[in-house]
């Protein structure tokens, strides 16, 4: 079925205001793919909170005009579709690659990140970025660290003079 003028203008805002809103983006090959592994993929990315749609080229490369994006436009060719991740960068990665291990038809084909333009092969080192949670746990051990290390270090005199004691018992004992 074919869009009209006025609902391929819509679809471009749309997908414009998403990108404009978006850290990463991701464009993907998807020939060979059912209707039914796409529609699990459609459901994998709803979970993670990535926005994914199955866009003609020519709107896709105009959706991205004006954004961080727009260095992909070169690389918007044959049957894609977009993926883009709002709050955790590699949301958006981690789905793609996730379901291209099952799925080797779903190829990426580029990936873009604060208006840099990435080759696909780099998904994997996108995907393997940590959370928002994961980062703010590692950035919390790294405050914790010295102080606990600290607490430690006053520690250890008190608990050195207790064993001495209780083994200067069991050698009286003896």
């Amino acid at each position: 079925m074919a869009l009209r003028l006025e609902d391929k203008k819509a679809f471009v805002k749309e997908i414009n205001t998403v990108a404009g809103d978006s850290v990463t983006a991701i464009a993907a090959e998807y020939r060979g793919l059912t209707v039914g592994e796409m529609t699990e993929l459609r459901k994998e990315a709803r979970s993670a909170g990535v926005y994914l749609r199955v866009i003609k080229n020519s709107l896709a490369k105009r959706a991205v005009e004006g954004t961080d994006f727009e260095c992909m436009q070169d690389t918007l060719k044959g049957p894609i579709l977009l993926a883009f991740a709002k709050d955790d960068p590699g949301a958006a990665a981690r789905v793609i690659k996730d379901f291209a291990k099952e799925h080797e038809a779903l190829q990426a084909v580029s990936l873009s990140t604060g208006g840099q333009l990435l080759p696909g092969s780099d998904l994997a080192k996108l995907a393997e970025l940590p959370t928002i949670d994961q980062a703010r746990a590692i950035l919390l051990g790294v405050f914790v660290a010295p102080m606990s290390q600290l607490v430690r270090t006053l520690a250890e005199p008190p608990v050195m003079l207790a064993r001495t004691i209780s083994a200067r018992g069991d050698q009286e004992a003896a």
